[in-house]
């Protein structure tokens, strides 16, 4: 049962601001770079911002005639850091001659595509919401963010980080996160937060497999694939396959992320380490996906779907919590067969134990 029309009217959803560079890889970076400095300093300022859209109550529609098909509308703040900037790109508009118009315009197409086609979801509120997105934020800002109400990008520093229009998949996790805050509403703080940062991850992954027609053998399982600046010594910002393994550099640092359950990460930095912990399910996805075999959009990810919109996943769930729910989709959609057993060998093998 999708509970997306009823429960969030009653009540506003959780504040959630998530940028897709996490904060715990600028602040290494804060010292020795200005830049990883500025955007780390706004990102924190910012979150004021997003509380007070999400504290508007914004609540999901009605879905209408046309909300199986995406309207999307692409503005440019010219290097300021005002929202939304100007228009630049309506839904019925030929190429533009700026490739991250372009690049945005197609991700959020992507992303619209994958949740219709696959899980008969209308946008991201289920209610055919148009998408608006808004390119060149700021001046080499150093990072992507969903704010409630549109995806922002920064064009990076050409350093560190390059034009974060360019993976498919940030801007897949991005919006994903506007697909929580009208569904689940999962609290953003300890392993709930984790949770909600770990969703993104998987259906950001599912979105770049479905737009390349991979399989999940196919597949690199790594987010943010491509927006690493050339002298960085890494393959993107997490790795679903090996957590802890994306990059290894003498700048950025090593990447932190625990792919087990014994290796969670106590910390009151990042609402209890969200971006680090998001490994352990991370993980749990990519061994089920991966143990299944074939597209994982097909039954691995209509699992995870049918858990994040199904009404009964808690706002403050613990893994546990989303592990059992995981076990009982996998029945409820497949029956006691292949689908519930790879569900449960994999939380199993990140050392979580299904209720």
């Amino acid at each position: 049962m999708d509970l997306t029309h009823m429960d969030l009217n009653e009540t506003p959803a959780t504040p959630v601001f998530c940028t897709i560079v996490p904060p715990h890889i600028l602040s290494n970076l804060a010292e020795s770079h200005e830049q990883a400095r500025r955007t780390l300093e706004h990102d924190d300022t910012h979150r004021g911002r997003r509380r007070d859209i999400v504290a508007r109550g914004l609540t999901p529609g009605e879905p209408g005639a046309a909300a199986d098909k995406p309207k999307r509308t692409i503005y440019d703040a010219r290097h300021h850091e005002t929202v939304p900037g100007t228009k630049v790109h309506a839904e019925s508009d030929g190429p533009s001659k700026d490739v991250s118009v372009n690049r945005a315009h197609a991700a959020l197409g992507a992303t619209f595509e994958l949740y219709l086609k696959v899980y008969g979801r209308k946008s991201i509120d289920g209610a055919g919401l148009p998408l608006d997105a808004t390119v060149h934020y700021g001046r080499k800002y150093d990072n992507a963010f969903w704010d409630g109400e549109r995806m922002v990008f920064g064009d990076g520093d050409n350093d560190l980080f390059l034009d974060f229009t360019i993976p498919v998949d940030v801007i897949g996790h991005e919006l994903t996160h506007g697909v929580t805050q009208y569904s689940a509403n999962l609290d953003y703080q300890g392993q709930s937060g984790a949770l909600n940062e770990s969703v993104s991850d998987v259906f950001g992954s599912l979105i770049k497999q479905y737009a390349l027609g991979q399989s999940a053998d196919e597949a690199d399982w790594l987010i943010g694939a491509g927006l690493l600046g050339p002298n960085v010594t890494g393959k993107a910002l997490r790795s679903m396959k090996a957590p802890g393994t994306a990059y290894d550099d003498d700048v950025l640092g090593k990447d932190p992320q625990p792919a087990k359950m014994k290796d969670y990460v106590e910390t009151t930095d990042d609402n209890g380490g969200v971006h680090l912990n998001s490994g352990i399910p991370n993980h749990a996805f990519y061994l089920c996906a991966t143990a299944l075999g074939g597209n994982a959009w097909e039954r691995a990810g209509q699992v995870w779907y049918d858990v994040l919109t199904g009404g009964e996943l808690a706002k403050d769930a613990k893994f546990t919590d989303f592990a059992g729910l995981t076990v009982a989709a996998a029945r409820a959609r497949f029956g006691a067969g292949d689908e519930q057993e790879a569900v449960i060998k994999a939380w199993t093998q990140v050392g979580i134990t299904t209720p």
